[in-house]
């Protein structure tokens, strides 16, 4: 399914892998420091960087070496994927008993696999972190359509979503329908693909959008187009605003925060301890998409930057 801390956190990972991966240098300086000087101040730095990265962890672990950090993060995340695997696993098969009573009488909302989905999301996460919610009052009632967009941090953030219970259509890449199990309940709950690089594709992904948006149903984008690397805000694609103001339907911008911290984009394999807070803010409307990005952009950000 297709989901930015503050940069301070991932500016520190940075460093971290320069200083903790990188060859020692040969030469010596003319400044006078030879070898052994500058294994004491690589030793030193390092040291440095690990109880920096354990302190923004916030966990009982800061006590730990880091190298202990990263082992138990590794075995988080053999543990996560162990669990969305096996619940994905029963979870398909009820949602693919149910599929024909779907499409008989709910083709456009599938409420009944969004429900499916949901369970599956809360069971992964929750051994794993926890989620606070803030303005659920700014949501839509479910039946009534609207264009979601989020900024993107992590890959998290689609199990994040999915337990708002709301039964919008997210757009994810082409490949990632192919993935057995996960990609074919993507499939089944009519989510839409997109090859990121194809204008024809954005069109038709686009005219899709419009189209189940006049049936009733919520689509769900990630204006930035692909998730933060460096915890920054990225400008936002204005496909999404387009939708919503040629529909003439509400735009409901939704913060994210803390999921680039437990998983880094790029770091799939770990997971680190965290909590998650998701902001709904109140719905934008009007007919002018460059507005509406603009407006969206700009209470997403004010979100992130408040809380560093």
């Amino acid at each position: 399914m297709n989901a930015v801390p503050g940069s301070s956190t991932f500016g520190t990972s940075r460093v971290a892998c320069v200083s903790l991966h990188s060859p020692p240098q040969q030469k010596k300086y003319n400044s006078g420091f030879g070898n052994n000087s500058f294994y004491r101040q690589h030793r030193s730095l390092r040291h440095i960087i690990a109880r920096s990265e354990l302190a923004n962890t916030s966990s009982a672990g800061a006590a730990y070496p880091l190298s202990e950090l990263e082992l138990r993060s590794k075995v988080r995340a053999i543990c996560f994927y162990a669990v969305s695997a096996f619940s994905a696993i029963f979870l398909f098969v009820i949602m693919l008993v149910q599929h024909p009573f779907v499409l008989l009488f709910d083709r456009y909302h599938r409420k009944a696999h969004h429900l499916v989905a949901r369970t599956w999301a809360t069971l992964t996460i929750t051994p794993f972190y926890r989620v606070e919610f803030e303005g659920l009052e700014n949501l839509p009632s479910p039946d009534t359509p609207a264009v979601y967009v989020s900024n993107h941090q992590s890959f998290l953030d689609i199990y994040t979503l999915l337990t708002l219970g709301r039964n919008f259509k997210f757009i994810s890449k082409t490949a990632i329908f192919l993935i057995p199990i996960i990609g074919w309940a993507m499939y089944l709950m009519g989510l839409i693909p997109l090859r990121r690089m194809d204008s024809r594709s954005q069109l038709e992904c686009l005219k899709r959008c419009m189209d189940l948006v006049k049936k009733g149903a919520s689509v769900f984008f990630f204006p930035e187009g692909t998730r933060s690397k460096d915890g920054k805000l990225g400008p936002f694609k204005k496909g999404a605003f387009s939708v919503a103001a040629k529909t003439g339907v509400p735009v409901v911008p939704i913060t994210i925060s803390g999921t680039g911290r437990i998983m880094p984009a790029g770091l799939e394999g770990r997971v680190y301890p965290g909590s998650v807070k998701v902001v709904i803010h109140k719905p934008l409307k009007g007919n002018d998409s460059d507005v509406l990005c603009s407006e969206a952009r700009n209470v997403i950000k004010d979100v992130l930057v408040h809380q560093g």
